[in-house]
């Protein structure tokens, strides 16, 4: 019996195309194999330290080490807050205030700076760039005996005003460059469209570039509040009252030259990275909506 042409024609049509299917799922698979290693090694880490928090000193000490706490300590969480050398839930107000404050300074400055460096052709434009990126190569702990000399003079020292500004300064660069090169990237021709609807330039970079550049400002969002909540070296010199110093210089309290409370220094680090993972999950729809918004008419 003879088959058709055109019956034939399909069957080898069809062929190809489950071969594709096929590949195009094993090769979905492979990629979720090799994500949940790459997760796994990540998360392991932080998985110790919490199954550390939860242990007793003697057991975190023991060898062979046990992976799952042979006796739960929950209240490691609560006896961390009260004892009397470090006021920690003064310290966490600290980080808080500072971290928070700190970055919402950068992005004042940072966002009009972007603009303007990515729209405007100055003299000596390239310069006051590369400037910015050298600033980024310095560190707090190079400049301390100076700044806490103008802390000093301004009557600042030893105060949360102190460390915001020492974060603004330092984290500033980076944030100009991050949204220079998002705004640089959006084209000319949509703010000019708005221009010429009766926006005037700030209503312009408000209503039609921010959105455009939500990703690039929650880069520097996520990038300043990580730098200021870890920021140790500076907190330790310019903050010298216990209530005043943020949790990254209180864990360094139990931490001592013959003895460490590590339950209590896993637990600290715990409740530290909560606020942290918390702002980068509630960001993180504003960073899926920046990438669908802001778009023409």
């Amino acid at each position: 019996m003879t088959i058709p042409a055109d019956v034939t024609g399909v069957a080898g049509a069809v062929e190809p195309d489950a071969r594709t299917g096929a590949r195009t799922k094993r090769r979905r698979w492979e990629l979720t194999a090799v994500g949940v290693v790459l997760s796994a090694v990540f998360l392991l880490p932080f998985l110790v330290m919490v199954l550390g928090s939860l242990k007793s000193r003697a057991e975190i000490l023991r060898i062979p080490p046990t992976y799952l706490p042979q006796e739960w300590h929950p209240e490691n969480y609560a006896t961390m807050w009260n004892t009397p050398e470090t006021p920690l839930p003064f310290n966490l107000v600290s980080t808080i205030i500072i971290s928070f404050c700190a970055t919402a300074l950068v992005l004042v400055v940072a966002i009009p700076a972007g603009y303007y460096t990515a729209r405007h052709r100055f003299p000596g434009r390239v310069v006051f760039l590369g400037l910015v990126l050298v600033t980024q190569m310095l560190q707090p702990t190079v400049l301390v005996t100076g700044l806490i000399r103008e802390f000093f003079a301004l009557g600042i020292n030893d105060t949360w005003l102190a460390m915001i500004l020492v974060n603004a300064a330092f984290n500033l660069s980076f944030a100009v460059w991050i949204l220079h090169s998002f705004f640089a990237a959006i084209p000319v021709e949509i703010e000019e469209a708005a221009l010429l609807d009766g926006l005037n330039r700030w209503q312009t970079l408000i209503r039609v570039s921010l959105p455009l550049v939500w990703p690039g400002i929650v880069t520097a969002t996520i990038f300043v509040v990580v730098s200021c909540w870890n920021e140790f070296a500076a907190s330790l010199v310019v903050l010298t009252t216990p209530e005043n110093q943020p949790l990254s210089v209180a864990l360094t309290k139990f931490v001592g030259q013959y003895d460490t409370a590590w339950q209590y220094v896993f637990a600290i680090s715990t409740v530290g990275i909560i606020p942290v993972v918390l702002l980068f999950a509630l960001i993180e729809k504003r960073l899926v909506a920046g990438l669908t918004a802001g778009g023409v008419k």
